[in-house]
């Protein structure tokens, strides 16, 4: 059988470093054959030529942070994600719940929290719509349940349950269920009475992330919250062929179960070794350190100034955090923690110090994501460590969350320390990029765009928001393609050289070429994973493999 060859001509960004650009890429059995001269003497009898044009062909982007299975189910339901009001949230649920009366749930998702004050939702509201079936909405940040009475009833959440440990049910002021959970032990209350989902439906889920980041130029997902049901969604769509993308599942650890964990985890870990093929990976354990600043659960050093009380609330107790991590670091899993507040960077770095100075050295890349306040005293043990620090850029601006909820809890001056992304990357620290889809948008350019800029899509502040937290562009696209990779353990993915997979993106625009406040605005004409195409612009969908 003779090899397939197609050819790029134009401008195209090869990732070695700043301004390292060819004319001419040729790919060959689904890796980089050729560069340069010696690509461009392929063409003429090529299979397929690739005129770049305008635009710039580099490497696919990566998504160090996201939740594939999550954002593939949210079309399931109600489609509530990007609603302006509490209004239009209620009228789809109601025009749901109308078109599918056999639903015996309606389950949603990503509602934005910043609608309510507080974040409080109230249970009556979903009342208006549907009162004779439960109805359970996350929101986007997926540590908060809205739901109606009758999903509370089912869950026999009255004003005589007690607090979980891990979990606030916000009350009522005669202490009855408001309707808003927040956080683990409290969520699962209602969550634990939802019927599983089929697994065709989980396949189709994937399926549908797969197409969704294939439009986006995407070919490599840490899934950074995995749980043992997920898993045989992900076998099944490799098996099938749905699965549209490079993906590490990273096993959630549980605070109280996790010893118990250690064996299951690595079985799964050889049994997707041994099943999932060359798309799918189980590397990794995920912690959860402390849940978000909007929330109040953030893990603080200082209390909240709305809840002088409260500083927060660690999922993870330091010490066993520390604890957990160098076992799972013996067992060879990769960490990679949550953390958002300045306690919860800081029990995650002294986690991963501990490991290192406990364990065997190996080729360990730590973690550490979201990074949201970093204590200054605590932004040198990045580089100190290597700690990955992976960010989501696409927060990176003084949206509603932060202007409306975020930024009144923790005052200006913890505000100030926010994603600290200029100063780390001038340290040294690899930086890597991801989305937390759905909680925001998957989109690796608009991300880029706030990364480089630090303004709205509006354009405020005009100066930036942290301005000296700015990247220049290359550090951002870096970030979003070799900093995946290297988080991925894909040391052959971290430039477009002779021999790499050819996973491939090309941009209608050149990102460095064009004003910053526009890069978000550069279309993906095409995405190709090991040299197969799965998005084409003039062809709509997955191409065929055959």
């Amino acid at each position: 059988m003779t090899a397939t060859t197609l050819v790029f001509l134009g401008t195209i960004r090869t990732g070695s470093q700043p301004g390292d650009d060819t004319t001419a890429l040729a790919v060959r059995d689904g890796r980089i054959h050729a560069l340069g001269d010696a690509a461009l003497a392929l063409a003429a009898d090529a299979d397929e030529v690739v005129e770049v044009g305008d635009g710039l062909l580099m490497a696919a982007f990566g998504d160090g942070h996201a939740h594939p299975l999550f954002g593939g189910l949210e079309s399931f339901g109600p489609r509530i994600k990007g609603l302006g009001s509490v209004a239009d949230i209620v009228s789809e649920v109601g025009r749901w719940a109308k078109e599918h009366p056999a639903a015996e749930w309606i389950v949603g998702a990503s509602y934005d929290p910043a609608l309510a004050p507080d974040g409080e939702f109230d249970a009556r509201w979903l009342d208006d719509a549907v009162a004779d079936r439960p109805v359970v909405l996350r929101a986007d940040d997926y540590h908060t349940v809205w739901c109606n009475t009758e999903a509370l009833r089912r869950a026999g959440v009255t004003a005589a349950t007690e607090e979980p440990r891990l979990g606030w049910i916000v009350r009522r002021p005669d202490g009855t269920p408001l309707g808003t959970l927040r956080e683990w032990h409290a969520c699962d209350l209602v969550l634990d009475q939802v019927p599983a989902r089929a697994e065709d439906e989980l396949v189709e889920a994937l399926r549908r992330a797969g197409d969704t980041y294939a439009r986006a130029g995407l070919t490599w997902v840490q899934d950074a919250w995995v749980e043992p049901e997920m898993v045989d969604a992900y076998l099944a769509a490799a098996r099938r062929g749905a699965l549209g993308f490079r993906v590490d599942l990273a096993q959630r650890a549980d605070p109280d179960h996790w010893r118990a964990q250690r064996e299951r985890f690595a079985a799964t870990r050889a049994r997707v070794a041994a099943e999932g093929g060359e798309l799918l990976t189980a590397r990794t354990v995920k912690y959860f350190s402390d849940g978000v600043v909007e929330g109040g659960t953030a893990a603080m050093l200082a209390p909240y100034l709305d809840a002088p009380h409260s500083c927060g609330m660690p999922v993870w107790e330091p010490r066993a955090l520390a604890e957990a991590v160098r076992a799972f670091d013996t067992d060879g899993f990769q960490t990679h923690i949550h953390a958002i507040g300045d306690a919860g960077v800081r029990a995650a770095l002294d986690a991963v110090e501990s490991a290192i100075v406990t364990n065997p050295a190996w080729d360990r890349r730590p973690v550490i994501t979201h990074v949201q306040v970093v204590d200054p005293a605590d932004l040198p043990r990045f580089a100190a460590l290597g700690v990955i620090a992976n960010f989501e850029p696409l927060w990176a601006q003084p949206d509603p969350l932060q202007t409306e909820l975020s930024i009144p809890r923790i005052g200006a001056e913890r505000a100030a320390l926010q994603y600290p992304m200029g100063h780390l990357a001038r340290d040294g620290v690899r930086l890597s990029f991801g989305s937390d889809w759905p909680v925001s948008s998957h989109v690796p350019l608009e991300g880029i765009q706030v990364a480089v800029t630090r303004r709205t899509f509006a354009g405020e502040p005009e100066a930036g928001w942290l301005p000296h937290q700015r990247l220049t562009v290359e550090e951002a696209l870096t970030a979003a393609t070799a900093g995946v990779a290297h988080q991925a353990g894909a040391d052959d993915r971290l430039t477009l050289a002779p021999g790499a997979p050819a996973d491939l993106v090309l941009l209608s625009a050149d990102p460095r070429a064009v004003d910053p406040m526009e890069i978000r605005h550069a279309r993906v004409l095409g995405t190709w994973l090991g040299g197969r195409p799965t998005y084409r612009k003039d062809q709509q969908g997955r191409k065929d493999p055959s």
